[in-house]
Parts: structure tokens; sequence; C-alpha cells
């Protein structure tokens, strides 16, 4: 094992070990929350807790092994939502149209991997976009959170208001606080920690019952797996949808990366990453097996820093968080008995750590400024990140076109300003 990955001063199999332990159990909470998401969709429940496990199992293990590196994949937050609440419940496309589109957007991912592509786009699109991207889906993901507990519902008079503070809601807020604390207090597995305590006292209020086993085999993949309608997603209508799953999974991915690796120490001095190419290829054909498998587009976690910090120096770390995902597929009947008041904390944590990220982004310049906002609040307000991306986008060409700043413009971006517009049209 140590010739195979490179398992050198400072660190050992033990470390490795524990380290990918560590990553494990700070983004467990997926194996709960994705299968909530993607049931919203109208796809059966159980067998997207066996997909979501063998998904974050494949692109986990391959990234271990192909880039040696000590990264975790599983169905992105975000794009799950994007998946459920956009494209089946807001546009109204079946769920196998919409796994078609997942399937279509990793085939371009990997083509444009693999040419060289995916970094000139990331190049191309102004840093306070990405930013503001990132915490636009955050207030998105916090909104479902809150639809989820109860804590929001809808008003005709006023779109939202405050739910009744029933003990669904109580005991969701009751989880919440229980992982700012966690979080604070630099606990591992907070989001975790915070669902399974929810989930007890749900127990003990009697608004949870306990599965009649707590092991058993994994549910069957069949009403998922392999029911993806390619042909039903290769219409230009959807085109927009391909493009904003590429865009998110792409800065998802990249950010993720980047900040993983310097935290493993792996960035060189010119600022270069070893096996970038490996790990965005793993990322994109992990993505594209997920879609086969029955669930939304996998991506690299940054969770996995947490593993990184307690001593994941190498791809050996990933084999081990690769195994204990696959082990989770013979507690399904527990993770099933799960509700959604008990995960809802963890959409809005989740929210809380995709917005924060809004101070790098530079307001005091009304270019950026205005396309940052618009991208923020309206992917939240019209509940579809494809829409917020799109006019984000859009203005940002506008204004800087017509406010002669059109050398902040790159050749790429106008490009993607034009796909804006066209998807723009397209949805109206």
């Amino acid at each position: 094992m140590k010739n195979i990955f490179k398992i050198e001063t400072g660190t050992d199999l033990k470390n490795e070990f524990i380290g990918g332990l560590t990553t494990f159990m700070t983004m467990a909470y997926i194996i709960f929350v994705n299968p909530a998401i993607l049931s919203d969709a109208g796809m059966d429940k159980p067998a997207l807790i066996t997909a979501t496990c063998l998904a974050a199992f494949f692109g986990t293990l391959l990234v271990g092994i192909w880039a040696d590196v000590p990264f975790a994949m599983a169905p992105g937050m975000g794009l799950n939502a994007f998946f459920a609440y956009t494209l089946v419940l807001g546009q109204g496309l079946s769920w196998r149209t919409a796994l078609g589109v997942v399937f279509i957007s990793g085939i371009f991912f990997l083509g444009l991997t693999i040419i060289g592509i995916r970094e000139k786009v990331v190049a191309a699109i102004p840093v306070s976009l990405r930013f503001s991207a990132a915490a636009g889906i955050g207030l998105f993901i916090t909104l479902i959170g809150m639809k989820n507990l109860g804590l929001i519902v809808d008003n005709p008079a006023t779109l939202v208001s405050i739910g009744k503070l029933t003990t669904p809601v109580l005991l969701g807020l009751a989880g919440l606080i229980v992982i700012v604390i966690a979080t604070i207090k630099k606990i591992r597995g907070a989001i975790l920690l915070g669902i399974l305590v929810t989930f007890f006292l749900g127990i003990i209020c009697g608004e949870v019952k306990m599965p009649a086993a707590l092991v058993s085999m994994p549910p069957s993949l069949t009403p998922v797996a392999l029911q993806l309608d390619i042909p039903g997603a290769l219409q230009w209508g959807l085109a927009g949808a391909i493009f904003s799953f590429m865009f998110v999974d792409l800065f998802d991915s990249i950010g993720t990366i980047v900040a993983c690796s310097y935290e493993a120490g792996s960035v060189q001095e010119d600022g270069t990453i070893a096996n970038i190419d490996k790990m965005l290829e793993a990322d994109a054909l992990a993505t594209v097996v997920g879609a086969l498998l029955g669930t939304s587009t996998t991506t690299t976690y940054i969770e996995s820093a947490s593993g990184i910090a307690d001593g994941a120096k190498t791809g050996w770390a990933s084999i081990v968080t690769a195994v204990f995902f696959l082990s989770a597929l013979f507690f399904a009947p527990l993770i099933s008995a799960v509700p959604a008041f008990a995960t809802a904390p963890a959409l809005i944590i989740v929210g809380v750590f995709m917005f924060k990220n809004i101070q790098e982004i530079d307001f005091s310049d009304f270019t950026i400024a205005v396309p940052s906002f618009l991208t923020i609040t309206l992917i939240p307000l019209t509940f579809s990140i494809a829409t917020g991306l799109t006019i984000g986008f859009l203005s940002f060409v506008i204004i800087a076109a017509l406010s002669g700043n059109s050398r902040k413009i790159s050749a790429v971006m106008w490009a993607v300003g034009v796909l804006s517009a066209v998807n723009l049209y397209i949805s109206a």
C-alpha cells in the first residue's frame, strides 16, 4: 500500500484510515438528505439510498486510485435540488428525462475535461460571479430546508410566511442548534450528529416510528437504475439545463479541488496542482455512472478537508471513505426511517456554508455588484438555479458592454452570455 499510494514521511496507514473515516463522518449526511430531496421528484426513496451510496463509493474509489488524492465524491447538494425542484417540479420534466440531462451533461463534462476547455471556462467567468452562484444556491437550499421543516409555508397574500410551531418544527430547530454548537466546538460529523439527535428526539416524542429492523440487504436499484431517458433529454429546450448542471458542477468541483489541494499541501510553487486533470476526469466519469445508477450529479465534497486535517494525504484515505459508504448500504431501514424534519437542519446549515463566500464579492464595482446581486436573489426567488445563473451571466455581459468595460468580457464569456440569452428566451 505504501508503494502504491506513495505514503511517505508525515503520514502512515493509521493516519490515512482515521482521515478517511473522518471524511465519511462529516459527509455521511448525504445518505439521508439526497434520497429525501430526489424522492420529492417522485423517485423511489429506498432505491435512492442504494444509488447514493453506490455513486459515492464509485466516485470516491475512482479518485483515490486514479488520482491518488484524499478526496471524496457523492451526489452534490444544490445539484440535487436543481434536479428535483427546478427540472422536475418546476419545468414538469419526468425524473427519467432529468436523469438523461444529468447523463448528457456528464458526457459533455468529460469531453471538455479531456480537451482542456474546462479550465478555460473557469478562468473566463469573473470570480465574484462564481461566489455569487454559490451564495445563491446556499439561499436556495436553505429555503428548501425551511420548507421541508415546516418553518415557512406558502401564503397567497405574501407568498411565504412562518408556519405553526408544531412538535416536528421544534425538533428540527433543536437539531439545527445541535449542528451549530457542534460546528463551533469543531466536533467532527456535526451535521450527521444533528440529524441523529433530531431523529432520536422524534422517537422519544412519538413523531417517528423505529423500523422493524436496523440492518438488511440493500434496497433494490431496479426502480431507478438505467431508467434515464436520453432521447427525451436531447431537445433544444433543455440545453440551458444541461449547461446549468455543467456550470454548477464545474465551479463546485474546481473550488473544492483547489481548496483541498492547498490543505493537503499538493499545490506546486507555480500554483499548479498535481494530477488535477485526473481529478476532473474522475469527477466527470462519476457523474455519468451516477446518472446510470439513478441519482443526480456526483461531485467532489469540501468535507474532504476535514479528513485531510485529520491526517489523510493520499488516495488510501479515499478508499477507506468509499468502503464506509458501501457498508452504509446495509443500514437502509434505519436511513429510510429518518423524517424530513430531521434532515431539514442539514439543508439549512449547508446553505450557511455556501453563503459565507459572499464576503469575497466586490460590491464596490457595480459592473460586478448588480449581476452578483441578481444571481444571489433570483436563484431562491425564482426557485431555479438555472434562471438565477442565466440572468446573472447575461446582465454582466450587458452591463460591462454598455458601460464601456467590454475589455472585462472574454471571448468565452461572450459565448456564455449568448447561451444565457438563448436559455432565457426558451425558458420564457
